[in-house]
């Protein structure tokens, strides 16, 4: 059977879409998978290789060098596939999959790691790395940055549906699930935890407090909407990131009203992420850029009506089956957020489509289409 060296990195630590995607990967393998990880810190299962270098230095060297390879600790590998925008320097083929290109497009103020990731993946696409995009969208804007680079689209999957009793919080080795947890929600109550009242029509958006994700633009309709739908609740679900400032101003300057209808819960597990979704009449997501957008998919999955930024690979993913607007554009958004809170015609269409939808993405296709790359790759195709 072919093997292939898989990185799992992304296991390790609070789990974002990327570590999803990679465990969904994983557990749907027709392969035999060789799990490595770039990290002295997190604690390991037994089948798992630790590359020895710390990470901040191979990042470093990685992106200037073509040097150290790891190919003593992973031999008898038919692949090296890096599943998170980094692959090692190596003597066997190497895939490095990419899920969005906001780093590229957009380097100013990323963080000091993800700099020193995009430069490692710079150099691995200059010296032959293949490129595993999970969208077209994805793989048009990696056209533009690497014009002569090999790049195969396999989209991701559905994300699984969470009922509202589901426990699926993960118990990763090693992992730190901080930052915000509520717990102990009770979803026949109007309460989970942290305060927030689920009456009237609530409108839930799940993601990092990226700026990329343009949250605070979200927080910023709240005082036209609840003009218009006073029963207007939004509850933004995420860990910290490099919008979380731009999200807690954008709450400050709405008016007392609107204020106190705008709940930011912090990181949330699965199990809350799923009564999440319970409680939710509509998921907004209004990025500036998505590489692929989980919560699309998830949400619908769910049987929740969807409002998304019409921009990076969400038009390709969610088709017609979301309404789509313009990034930034308030009166488009507002009205497409009455609608799908108030139009009850049009929820009902938009939850049957939603599923519809979801049924194109599945995982053991994916699984299928990564065996095919890889077998290609060892075969030298």
């Amino acid at each position: 059977m072919m093997r292939v060296a898989f990185d799992t990195g992304p296991l390790h630590g609070p789990i974002t879409g990327v570590g999803r995607a990679v465990e969904a990967m994983a557990s749907h393998s027709t392969v035999d998978l060789v799990p490595y990880v770039l990290s002295f810190r997190a604690a390991l299962r037994a089948d798992t290789v630790r590359l020895p270098y710390p990470a901040a230095l191979a990042l470093r060297a990685w992106g200037r060098f073509d040097r150290p390879r790891p190919d003593h600790r992973l031999r008898d590998v038919d692949v090296i596939h890096g599943t998170n925008y980094v692959v090692p320097p190596s003597r066997h083929p190497r895939l490095v999959s990419v899920y969005d290109c906001w780093a590229l497009d957009q380097p100013e103020g990323v963080h000091r790691d993800i700099g020193l990731m995009m430069n490692v993946l710079r150099r691995a696409v200059g010296s032959g790395a293949h490129v595993h995009a999970s969208s077209h969208a994805t793989a048009d804007r990696l056209r533009a940055h690497f014009p002569d680079a090999p790049i195969t689209v396999i989209h991701l999957g559905t994300p699984n549906a969470m009922s509202p009793n589901s426990d699926r919080g993960r118990d990763i080795t090693g992992g730190d699930i901080t930052g915000g947890d509520i717990t102990g929600g009770d979803i026949t109550g109007g309460d989970i935890t942290g305060g927030v009242p689920y009456d009237g029509n609530v409108i839930v958006s799940i993601g990092t407090l990226e700026r990329r994700k343009n949250l605070a633009f979200l927080v910023s309709l709240m005082d036209d909407l609840i003009g218009v739908v006073p029963s207007a609740r939004l509850v933004i679900a995420g860990g910290d990131g490099d919008g979380s400032a731009a999200v807690h101003a954008a709450v400050n300057r709405l008016g007392s009203a609107a204020r106190e209808r705008v709940h930011v819960l912090g990181r949330v597990d699965d199990a809350e992420i799923g009564r999440l979704y319970h409680r939710a009449n509509v998921v907004a997501y209004p990025s500036l850029d998505e590489g692929f957008g989980f919560p699309v998919l998830e949400a619908m999955a769910e049987g929740v009506p969807v409002v998304a930024s019409a921009v990076g690979s969400i038009p390709e993913v969610a088709g017609d089956a979301a309404l789509l607007c313009p990034s930034g554009d308030r009166v488009t958004w507002i009205e497409s957020l009455v609608t799908a809170l108030t139009d009850d015609v049009r929820r009902a269409r938009m939850i049957e489509s939603g599923r519809q939808r979801t049924a194109l993405f599945d995982w053991s296709r994916t699984a299928r289409e990564l065996e095919h790359l890889y077998r290609d790759l060892a075969n030298g195709a």
